[in-house]
């Protein structure tokens, strides 16, 4: 075995206390390569002390000299790229090349912070009164936590810290038990690009682990990335003591497909939403809803030949458009689903199941799967599989498959393929979830935008990163001033204030 993955803590790397540890996997290879050790709650307190006790020279730190340090871990994640994608793929999965875009969105968000002294811009207002001049100040709110998921190591938690200790918030991170490498090597990266001690700190765990920051009262707010279950777990018990909230759950997004689309290019944009990362992506393409069955078969037959052709294996080969599944455990939550789709009456048309790699036969390889003639009824339609299963509906008009979106408890992500602009314009106007494409299968909003979807998508007001990451890591401060003339005296007013 490698080694132990422990945690980062006032800038210091804490080994394992002897404690609780969790064996982590190559997917590819189904062996274990280390161990990670899952924090009590005496050491997430301890890094919550960490934070608190770094929080008042951080923030009053000038924004300009912070975002220095993101500009010098700007230039140090370029320099590791290479380093950081293989922890990605080696504990994740994913295809190398997939790991890299992984982590060039996570840089932009870097670059995003870096703008600080102008996002911290206040607003003033001169002579709003008499002599009485008005600005606001947002300022940081103090300790701050975010706990992230398996399938993005590198870009969720940048989604995240950066933007939060720019703004002069300290920081606790709780990644996936699952993928903990690359996290913790990036903080490291921060360090040494000079975020001083204790703004910055990484702790590995479990259960354990988020109720301590969830329930600890120096903790300010809590950002999470993960399942609809959990974000609605973490949302009610984080607000509930009096922490502002921000919880990204579960998705099912549906793309709809017209009978006027360029259909071979919305094939291949399908098929990279779909099954690209294995399917383990919150912004994955499950659900296809094709217009008209001319439509339906057509698109059934060339994602069928596409399937054929899609080259399967360990992600370390960049030739490799998929890789594994990221866990034993989560490989056969997704084979029974297949399992039940075939039970529920979908036409599998093309079964990935049992699929062998050549000297990787322990790997949780699971093949690209077609479902056709899928239901609303279905689970397979209703449930975030959360692996390389794409299902066909077919329907006979636009309304009637965006209706099928909006009736759907979640409302992270959808498209639509067309070449009409008034059909574009009326689902982009009344579809009721929050990241649209048209003829774009995976509408991820760029870092200086915001990521969040409606309904059971998102608990809480704001959304991730870009303009309302800004708004979620600080708090509004207003000043009214007036320095009246020595020489006049006034009498009392008793009305209320006003510009009159």
């Amino acid at each position: 075995m490698e080694k132990i993955v422990g945690h980062l803590i006032n800038g210091q790397l804490v080994a394992d206390n002897g404690g609780r540890r969790q064996d982590v996997y190559n997917p590819a290879t189904g062996e274990v390569t280390k161990q990670v050790a899952l924090a009590t709650k005496a050491t997430v307190e301890e890094a919550i002390t960490a934070a608190d006790k770094a929080f008042p020279a951080w923030r009053n730190t000038s924004p300009a000299k912070r975002s220095q340090v993101m500009f010098k871990l700007k230039v140090l994640l370029e320099e590791h790229s290479e380093t950081i994608c293989n922890m990605i793929t080696d504990e994740h999965g994913k295809v190398h090349h997939d790991a890299m875009g992984e982590l060039t969105r996570a840089i932009e968000n870097v670059e995003f912070a870096c703008g600080a002294p102008q996002l911290l811009k206040g607003e003033h207002s001169k002579n709003v009164g008499t002599s009485i001049d008005s600005w606001s100040e947002f300022q940081p709110l103090g300790v701050v936590a975010g706990i992230t998921p398996f399938n993005f190591p590198a870009m969720v938690p940048f989604w995240m810290w950066p933007l939060a200790v720019v703004c002069g918030n300290t920081f606790v991170l709780k990644p996936s038990e699952r993928t903990p490498t690359a996290s913790l090597f990036m903080a490291q990266l921060a360090l040494e690009a000079g975020l001083p001690a204790g703004v910055l700190n990484v702790v590995m765990g479990d259960k354990e682990a988020v109720d301590t920051l969830l329930n600890d009262s120096r903790v300010q707010a809590v950002s999470f990335v993960g399942s609809t279950p959990i974000a609605e777990y973490i949302y009610s018990t984080a607000t509930a003591n009096g922490k502002r909230v921000q919880a990204l759950g579960g998705a099912k997004n549906h793309a709809i497909l017209m009978p006027d689309a360029d259909i071979d290019n919305a094939v291949s944009a399908i098929m990279g939403a779909a099954y690209g990362s294995c399917g383990e992506r919150c912004m994955a393409l499950p659900i296809v809803v094709a217009v008209g069955e001319e439509t339906g078969d057509t698109v059934v037959e060339k994602v069928k030949a596409e399937l054929a052709m899609m080259k399967i294996g360990p992600g370390r080969d960049n030739n490799n458009d998929m890789g594994p599944l990221v866990t034993k455990a989560h490989f056969e939550k997704v084979t029974g689903y297949v399992d039940l789709g075939v039970e529920e009456g979908a036409t599998l048309v093309v079964d990935g199941r049992n699929i062998a790699i050549e000297g990787y036969e322990k790997g949780y390889f699971l093949g690209g799967c077609l479902f056709d003639h899928v239901t609303p009824e279905m689970k397979i339609y209703k449930d975030e599989i959360f692996g390389p299963v794409l299902g066909i509906v077919r329907v006979t008009t636009q309304q009637e498959a965006m209706d099928l979106i909006n009736d759907h408890e979640y409302g992270n992500g959808t498209c639509i393929f067309t070449r009409d602009g008034e059909s574009a314009r009326y689902f982009t106007d009344n579809i009721k979830v929050g990241m649209v494409g048209v003829n774009v299968p995976l509408p991820v909003p760029v870092s200086y935008q915001s990521f969040g979807g409606w309904k059971r998508s998102l608990f809480g007001d704001l959304s991730m990163y870009g303009p309302d990451g800004i708004r979620f890591w600080t708090r509004r401060k207003t000043i009214t001033q007036r320095w009246p003339s020595s020489s006049i005296r006034e009498g009392a007013k008793f009305s209320f204030p006003s510009n009159n």
